[in-house]
């Protein structure tokens, strides 16, 4: 049986902003024990109607970004380095969605958003540094080993410059970008995104524009990306 695609009708830019929106908590891998966690990435949501939010930005210069710029679909992923759910969904699902990158027809961009506070947004200006140097991936992979978020003490300015070492980054221009203004902005612009169509939890995903919220089976982000890229093709 194909699997059911969880969609969540999240906030257009242009609403009314005082209206509700649909967006609801993640919902976990089922089987998953690793996911149960209180906070921004628990529990469940349900299906709504949904809207298409077009968020693909396609920049060339994005350092959070896998796949091709003219992708026929652009996977956009709000997530949180301190979230148990996107730590499973990075290491069970986005290797599954590499095909799709390397064959041409999915590009994926990345949005970290703060939803757990400083330790998050630390993590991201990291993640987002990293990229600057083009490793953006790898970083990311390091920060969510074996399926499981760091534990706090580990996101220290200290431990994250330490990360970039033992990646064999540049770590005098990382320490520079990590507590860069510009680094700021930009990983703020990528929260201020999210809030602007009510993706408050994470991880939550726009497949060609479809809104799917949670770490859902891996089948239901294949079913995701194969849907768009049929109607990329009409």
């Amino acid at each position: 049986m194909a699997a059911a695609l969880v969609t969540v009708a999240l906030t257009r830019p242009g609403d009314d902003p005082a209206a509700p929106t649909a967006t609801g908590p993640t919902v976990g891998t089922p089987d998953d024990a690793r996911s149960r966690d209180d906070g921004p990435g628990a529990g469940t949501a349900e299906p709504q109607d949904s809207p298409t939010l077009d968020m693909a930005r396609r920049d060339p210069d994005d350092p959070l970004t896998a796949g091709p710029v003219d992708a026929p679909v652009v996977m956009v992923v709000y997530s949180d380095y301190q979230c148990p759910f996107c730590a499973v969904w990075s290491d069970e699902t986005l290797p599954a969605m590499q095909p799709y990158v390397d064959g041409g027809d999915l590009r994926i961009e990345w949005r970290d958003i703060a939803v757990f506070g400083p330790d998050s947004a630390r993590a991201a200006r990291a993640a987002y540094a990293a990229g600057l140097q083009g490793r953006f991936w790898e970083y990311h992979q390091a920060l969510f080993a074996d399926g499981e978020k760091r534990p706090a003490q580990m996101l220290t300015d200290e431990a994250l410059l330490e990360l970039a070492g033992s990646l064999g980054l540049d770590t005098g221009r990382f320490a520079t970008d990590l507590a860069s203004p510009e680094v700021d902005a930009a990983v703020t612009a990528n929260a201020d995104e999210a809030a602007s169509i009510g993706a408050f939890s994470t991880p939550s995903f726009l497949v060609g524009g479809t809104p799917v919220v949670g770490a859902q089976p891996t089948e239901v982000f294949v079913t995701a990306v194969e849907d768009a890229l049929a109607r990329a093709q009409r």
